[in-house]
Formats: C-alpha cells, structure tokens, sequence
C-alpha cells in the first residue's frame, strides 16, 4: 500500500513577512477615517490593502464591505443604501451587512442568493474615528476594542483627533514616532521641545501590553519617551511637557495610531490619526480647549508638517540602507516584534 506524502507548506520568507506586514496585521482594530466622513451615501476608501464600501443606515450606524460586488465585481460603493444592505449598481444584487446575498433580481433562487459571497467587517466608533477589525475571514463577531484612557476617560481626560493622511508607508511613520530622539533635532524651534541634550542615554522598559523606549534622566524635559501597546490595537502614546504658558492639565498627550493606504499603481501612503490629550476636568478643561483651539493647534500642525517633508523625502528602500545605533534601539525592536507577529499569522493561514 502507497502512503500519500502530505505536502510541506513551505516556510514564510522576508519578502512574504514584509508583504503581510505592508497591508497591515490581520485580526487587529484599526482606525479608518474621522466618524463624520461616513454618510448614508456610500463611500469606497482604500485601507489595510481593501477596497472597502462604508455607509450609514437609518440608524445611523456605520456598516463595511469590501467594494466588490460577488457577481461580477462591481464597487457596491456606487449602488443603493438599502439600509442593513447595498444594491449593486451593475445588477442589482443586494448584499447584506453581514456579507450575505439576500437577493439576485434577475434570476431569484440561484446559488449566489442566501451564500455569504462578500468579505464583511465590523466596524465601531470611537474618540471621533471610525475602527475597523481586520479580519481574515467573515466572523460573526469581533472582540472588545480596547482604547487606552485617553480616549474612553472622558471625565479625566479631553482630547482633539488630527487626522492627516501622509504619502509613504506606514511603517515610516511608526519609525518616526519610536524616535524620541529626532525631536531634539527636526522639532527643535518648537515652543514645547526647544529643550534636553541633543545626546542621550536611552533604555527600554517592558509594560504589560507592550514596552517603553525613553531617554535615561530626562523625563518631562522634551520628547523623552514612546510607548508602544498592543490592547487588540495597536497604539503609541507619548508626552510633551508644557511651559506655562501652554495652560492647565500638565504634560500634552498625544496617542497616535495608523493605518496603510495602497493604492494599486501609486505610492504606498498612511492614513495618521494623533488624539491630542490633557488631564483637564472642570474649567480648566474648557480653558485649554480654548487655548488649544486658539493658540496651540496651529503650532502643533507645524510640527506635524516638520514631520511629513522628512517622510515623505524617504526614499521607499531607506530602510534597507540603515546604518543605526544606540538610540535606535526601540525602532529595532518593535520591527522585530512586528516581524514574528507577521511570521506566526502567516505559519497558521
């Protein structure tokens, strides 16, 4: 008798690993857009390697699907809101919420109605963003999303969401934010990082949901530290300490999460989502609004520009080219972290 060799799945490679972390890790919250993007018309926006149709029901709640119609692969994001479902363009085929046919005009009771033929994604709201779940496959649910304080805490906290969408992938963008360093350099004329050596000893420090990579000896002086966390999301939070003048609450927050933007035929780019946070309650919660509206956001907005020139001046391959050091040492490592996530969501596909 002649056994049936089983084949071996070859082993994930670099260029697989790099591929899976370029779309974005799967099974993981993301944020999509600001909340009031989404309408009842429907709106195709491309993240994490989709075409994906978003809309609002009658209630008001958001819905996804991917923007391919499982007849022909028309965008449904052109068809008709039908409220818990889009009605294709092309033929009409109405596809549910869920990713469900319910229904094929033109020839009732064939194989595509009642199949679940749609990739479909839950979708939440939160901190004035829309999150999407990304997962493999349709799920019938998806777990908590996990927001740090910042965002949920609104008794203790206030917060502004700055949406920006930059050209370049999205890994340069987590880079840059895990360089407390380029602070004291690219940042150095703004009013809140004009301060702390242009050298530094660094050391990293594990938290239970992630790590912090910060300066040794120079807390609340400038950009001294990134966390990292991974809550079902994956987040950075860091501080810039304030003068005075920046008014009340102590040390500005900022939580910074991202998502990518592939276009097939252009550059890679990144949908950037910084939640600007103060521990503020009563009025001085209304003073630094105020403040923040009327004093601060545009300063912010200038550093946030410092940021996007040097991005998006990178070369594609710049990573390939690196020669680092000591105060690279957070970057390395959550690339690294990054890396095995990729490697173990591919080794179970």
């Amino acid at each position: 008798m002649t056994e049936t060799a089983i084949p071996i799945k070859p082993a994930p490679t670099k260029a697989d690993v790099s591929a899976a972390l370029e779309k974005g890790l799967k099974n993981l919250w993301y944020p999509i857009c600001p909340s009031d993007w989404i309408t009842d018309k429907p709106r195709a926006l491309r993240r994490l390697g989709y075409k994906i149709a978003f809309w609002r029901d009658s209630q008001g709640k958001v819905h996804a699907l991917e923007d391919h119609c499982p007849h022909r692969g028309a965008p449904l994001s052109m068809g008709v809101n039908l409220g818990d479902r889009l009605a294709c363009p092309y033929h009409g085929i109405e596809v549910r919420c869920d990713g469900m046919v319910t229904k094929v005009p033109a020839s009732p009771g064939c194989p595509l109605e009642n199949s679940r033929a749609t990739l479909a994604f839950h979708v939440k709201e939160a901190a004035g963003a829309v999150w999407l779940y990304n997962s493999a496959t349709n799920i019938d649910e998806a777990p908590p999303l996990n927001l740090p304080p910042e965002l949920t805490d609104d008794a203790t906290w206030s917060n502004f969401l700055c949406y920006v969408e930059w050209a370049g992938d999205y890994r340069y963008v987590i880079d840059n934010v895990m360089d407390p360093m380029h602070g004291s350099f690219l940042h150095k004329m703004s009013h809140s990082m004009s301060e702390g050596d242009i050298s530094a000893k660094f050391k990293l420090r594990t938290t239970p949901q992630g790590f912090v990579f910060e300066k040794d000896g120079q807390r609340d002086v400038n950009f001294d530290w990134t966390e990292w966390a991974d809550t079902g999301m994956h987040w950075m939070r860091l501080e810039i300490p304030y003068p005075k003048t920046g008014g009340p609450g102590g040390s500005f927050g900022i939580i910074g999460a991202f998502a990518p933007i592939i276009v097939p035929g252009q550059p890679n780019a990144t949908a950037v989502f910084f939640w600007r946070c103060r521990r503020v309650t009563g009025w001085q919660r209304d003073a630094w609004r105020f403040l923040y509206r009327n004093r601060l956001e545009a300063r912010h907005w200038n550093v946030l520009e410092q940021d996007r020139v040097m991005l998006e001046a990178m070369e594609p391959d710049a990573n390939l080219r690196e020669k680092q050091y000591e105060h690279d040492l957070g970057l390395q490592r959550l690339r690294q972290h990054m890396q095995r996530l990729a490697m173990k969501q591919l080794q179970s596909a």
